[in-house]
């Protein structure tokens, strides 16, 4: 099993920045990629931005230039800095860890609100 806990949500004022962490922890031999993903009322859950173990990195169109996605493999834990933050950032964020062979896992979430 692999256990995924998330820090760092909260108010902001548009403007603002924040930043997300997640900590992995259990049965992880390889990870093939980690990720943040957002919910936001009423919407489908979509990809804000991913990292794979060799440090490649994918964002959606809506954050580049604003969000940076990092990851410390030795600790297992993918940070994400939010700067710049708009209203429409407002939703449920999820860490995602994605193992080789091993099935793919998700965080309890952690909620980001943006004021205007």
């Amino acid at each position: 099993q692999v256990q995924l806990v998330e820090s760092g949500g909260g108010l902001v004022q548009a403007g603002g920045s924040l930043r997300l962490s997640c900590a992995a922890s259990g049965t992880i031999f390889s990870i093939k990629a980690m990720g943040w993903y957002r919910q936001a009322p009423g919407k489908q859950r979509e990809l804000v931005a991913a990292i794979t173990s060799g440090g490649r990195t994918n964002y959606a169109d809506s954050v580049k230039g604003r969000f940076t996605i990092s990851r410390d493999n030795a600790e297992n834990t993918v940070h994400l800095q939010m700067n710049s933050l708009k209203p429409e950032d407002t939703a449920v964020y999820y860490c995602n860890i994605d193992l080789i062979l091993a099935g793919n896992y998700w965080g309890q979430g952690t909620q980001v609100t943006v004021s205007s």
